[in-house]
């Protein structure tokens, strides 16, 4: 076995998985609830961009749902975001089961 090509072929690896890691930090997912009248968009690092409430939600006595709409947005989001860049790691990675939260 080839040191050195084994050595630059790991770094190679961990060239390209940084490269998807910012290119996924920087993708844009959106989660949607109630139908579409709530929308959040969140970046794949997990920062929320945008909220979008239809004007139809706004009403004072509705403030509970709404809240309740936000959440469910954004946990929709965060969880395309998290898929998003589970599905880019395997790519990356050839397939390699790599423990969760593993980070290279």
């Amino acid at each position: 076995m080839d040191m050195k090509l084994l050595m630059r072929q790991a770094q190679e690896m961990q060239n390209k998985i940084q490269k998807i890691q910012e290119e996924v930090a920087q993708t844009e997912y959106e989660g949607s609830s109630g139908a579409g009248l709530v929308k959040v968009k969140i970046l794949g690092s997990g920062n929320v961009k945008n909220i979008a409430i239809d004007d139809s939600l706004i009403d004072v006595s509705e403030k509970e749902v709404l809240e309740d709409l936000i959440v469910a947005a954004i946990n929709d989001a965060r969880k395309k975001a998290d898929d998003g860049s589970s599905e880019a790691m395997k790519k990356a990675t050839g397939g390699l089961n790599l423990p969760a939260g593993f980070k290279i």
